[in-house]
């Protein structure tokens, strides 16, 4: 029996949508549609300081007005900070996740102290400055009060979880690399969950058996990959798209107001315009 086809399109509400929004919301929708499947639509709110209700608002319209239909209810991962709570303990039991209770400029300082710094796809990695913390140091200071970041200790994840690999339909079988992002942070005290952590839950949750998202999130995969093993998930199939880009070469962000597609609408823009310009016709 074959799997069904299950894609999602996860947009952060902090902002209108744009045109690069409207291709990645396109693909994983006909995607879907043709091969007879299920389109779900995720709103990923964690930021609360970021996220807008009206921007949750105008996405639903946006999508709406586009063609896009989307399969049962929105998940909204600001309604499920348990579910991503239950996997952090269940790490947290596992012996993998440490408390860090460096500032970004502590860490930024130490960086540019060091001869050499490890990097990762975002930049240097974090050095490990709490990693190797006495657990009596770190519950002294939890005690105290002192405020704290939970990362994953990558090593010990990673003899935890053994070889692990993921399906990349431009690239077919590759190996997972928990080394690439380092001891990358999962929960801290004003968000009680990382976009790692939440995506990798929620996928699991939703069934989603084909993440399709731009090229640009492919490097993070090795981080969900070597959660999905810790925690038992199954791993989806993953299909990185391209990412738009205007004239000048830059890729289209929510900054470029004349792009969104709600400026497009009160344009005088019709949705199938806007589909023919992102390449749907």
């Amino acid at each position: 029996m074959s799997v069904p086809l299950i894609t999602r399109f996860a947009p952060s509400p902090t902002g209108y949508l744009h045109l690069g929004h409207a291709f990645s919301a396109l693909t994983a929708w006909r995607r879907a549609r043709h091969d007879g499947g299920r389109f779900l639509l995720r709103i990923e709110d964690i930021d609360i300081r970021r996220c807008k209700a009206e921007f949750e608002t105008a996405i639903l319209e946006d999508l709406a007005w586009l063609g896009i239909d989307w399969d049962g209810d929105v998940r909204r991962q600001s309604e499920h900070f348990a579910d991503y709570g239950a996997a952090l303990d269940r790490l947290q039991a596992m012996g993998v996740i440490f408390p860090c209770f460096c500032t970004r400029a502590d860490i930024a300082r130490e960086i540019a102290a060091a001869q050499s710094a490890p990097h990762g796809p975002d930049g240097p990695l974090y050095p490990g400055t709490c990693r190797a913390l006495r657990p009596a140091e770190r519950q002294a200071r939890v005690t105290a009060g002192v405020e704290f970041a939970l990362r994953l200790d990558h090593a010990k994840a990673a003899a935890m979880a053994g070889p692990y690999r993921f399906f990349e339909e431009s690239h077919g079988w590759v190996d997972g690399d928990p080394a690439l992002h380092g001891d990358v942070v999962l929960a801290r005290k004003d968000t009680p969950t990382s976009y790692h952590l939440a995506v990798t839950v929620d996928d699991h949750l939703q069934e989603t058996t084909l993440v399709s998202r731009g090229e640009d999130l492919q490097p993070a995969t090795h981080v969900h990959g070597l959660l999905q093993t810790l925690l038992g998930y199954a791993t989806p199939r993953y299909a990185h798209h391209h990412l738009l880009t205007d004239a000048q070469g830059r890729r289209y962000a929510k900054r470029d107001q004349a792009l969104t597609l709600r400026a497009l609408r009160d344009s005088g823009a019709t949705p199938a315009e806007v589909r023919r310009r992102v390449g749907f016709d």
